[in-house]
């Protein structure tokens, strides 16, 4: 077991969390990692440029000029790729599909070693609570503040993905009171991927007990 600091909203430790080894003690590798960083991107990967070849453009239904007598090539359509206006020739086509086959063990070891490496690195921030009563930005901020003032420098920037706040369930009152705050995101733990982690500087988990839980669920069903 690894032991871990736990804070409240104050950033002020207020006790230690035993972390199991199958979750943030796994061997870092940098090629898993690489590997499926890339397949997911890919994945993610929208089509969006498609050109027309010449059957596709409209018009040059009508030959432009006669076939002889003009002193110039022969043509049989102003739609070809040879003038303006014309089609493409070998452009891209939205039919194209970037996407990569990730086997699901990969996809999930790739995600524990990344957690593992965050911790390591001291960017995972444990949080007893986060008492919002009501959503309120301001008090989102401050808390955020307090975690930079315990020692996690720039988890309080308002640019660049800075803080991924994690709750063990559906949280509408903390949600939207990170809403406003640029620099910060609020998910579900269950939803967290890789590339979250990989995105975000640092990665605040609530509700320890609860959290470690569903970790504890994922690592199991790798």
């Amino acid at each position: 077991m690894i032991d871990a600091k736990v804070y409240n909203f104050e950033g002020v430790e207020s006790g230690k969390a035993s972390l199991p080894e199958a979750v943030f003690g796994v061997k870092w590798n940098n090629d898993l990692v690489y590997q499926v960083a890339v397949a997911m991107q890919a994945n993610l990967r929208r089509v969006t440029a498609d050109t027309k070849d010449r059957a596709e453009v409209r018009g040059g239904g009508k030959k432009p000029y006669r076939q002889k007598g003009t002193g110039r090539a022969r043509h049989g359509s102003s739609r070809s790729p040879i003038w303006i206006g014309g089609g493409v020739t070998h452009g891209p086509l939205a039919e194209k599909d970037y996407s990569q086959k990730i086997n699901k063990k990969m996809k999930s070891k790739a995600f524990f070693i990344v957690l593992s490496k965050k911790l390591a690195d001291g960017e995972v921030v444990f949080v007893q609570d986060l008492p919002l009563t009501v959503a309120k930005t301001k008090q989102a901020q401050a808390y955020l503040n307090n975690f930079a003032k315990a020692g996690f420098e720039k988890i309080n920037y308002k640019k660049g993905k800075r803080a991924l706040i994690t709750t063990a369930k559906k949280d509408e009152k903390t949600s939207k009171s990170f809403k406003n705050i640029p620099s910060a995101t609020v998910t579900d733990l269950r939803d967290v991927n890789m590339l979250d982690l990989l995105n975000y500087k640092y990665l605040v988990i609530t509700n320890p007990a609860d959290s470690l839980a569903v970790l504890k669920t994922r690592a199991k069903a790798e």
